[in-house]
């Protein structure tokens, strides 16, 4: 029609906090996450999980009543302990992850992918308060170092001794890091929406579960698709509870999980670490 004016609403251009957090998501990701089954190995090897319906419940009850919970909770300390700049609450956050772990392969499992993940974050995506609170961990392995040719290989160390303080001590909690507590800090830290973090960090392990079923064959790729579909809004109500849940409130209520877990450590015949 002559005259006819139609407005154009522009997109919001999506930034470069939701690209890092699609590459930390990422399967390709490397800090061995499909190395871990979290106990459903030992799950159906008992016969307590044996079909898809039994594996979507129990991935529920891990993302919405056990480790998810607990690690939603982790992430939101960290996050929020991170994007205010403080060490102290950031080590509380990732000492409560490294203890409440039940058994010996779930402890294994949340600071080994923890490690991986912050010396891989180290070399790829360096960050100053990443590196000083890095500095501040004692971990079996030495930060990654970068060549003299890289362009930032001097300016994140140069920072240091400011945000860190030339004498600062290492953590109490330095033996190791827990992953959701160091993935709560480089979201923070590269501006990635509390709430993002929080759905994007339980849907990979939803999926990461999922997987682990698929290689046990208990279900096949469509079926894995439909729990995924089946667990969106067991890890969108977890991720919004844990946005409003005091700190005291903080635990799992997953007892067969792990039974399971602990059955795993002397299960003889196994694909997964856990």
């Amino acid at each position: 029609m002559p005259g006819l004016c139609i407005a154009m609403k522009a997109e919001p251009e999506a930034g470069p906090g939701l690209y890092r957090l699609l590459a930390w998501l990422s399967p390709n990701f490397p800090i061995g996450a499909f190395s871990y089954s979290h106990g459903l190995e030992a799950a159906v090897a008992g016969g307590a999980v044996s079909d898809p319906a039994s594996i979507q419940g129990w991935i529920a009850a891990i993302v919405g009543q056990g480790s998810g919970r607990m690690d939603a909770d982790i992430l939101r300390d960290a996050y929020r302990a991170a994007e205010d700049g403080q060490f102290a609450a950031l080590d509380a956050a990732n000492r409560r992850g490294l203890a409440f772990r039940a058994t010996a392969e779930l402890a294994l499992e949340a600071a080994q992918q923890g490690e991986a993940f912050l010396a891989t974050c180290r070399a790829a995506w360096p960050e100053a308060f990443l590196e000083a609170w890095a500095s501040r961990l004692i971990v079996p392995h030495p930060p990654i170092s970068r060549g003299a040719g890289e362009g930032q290989s001097g300016a994140v160390p140069d920072t240091l001794s400011r945000i860190a303080g030339e004498g600062a001590e290492r953590s109490e909690a330095g033996e190791g890091v827990c992953h959701s507590a160091v993935f709560g800090t480089v979201a923070a830290r590269a501006g990635i929406a509390l709430s993002d973090t929080l759905v994007g960090y339980l849907e990979a392990l939803a999926a990461n579960l999922v997987s682990a079923g698929l290689r046990l064959g208990m279900i096949g790729q469509t079926d894995g698709q439909r729990i995924l579909a089946a667990l969106e809004p067991v890890v969108a109500r977890t991720a919004e509870a844990a946005l409003t849940r005091d700190a005291t409130d903080f635990g799992a209520a997953t007892v067969a999980a792990d039974l399971a877990s602990m059955a795993h450590e002397s299960q003889h015949v196994r694909l997964f670490r856990s």
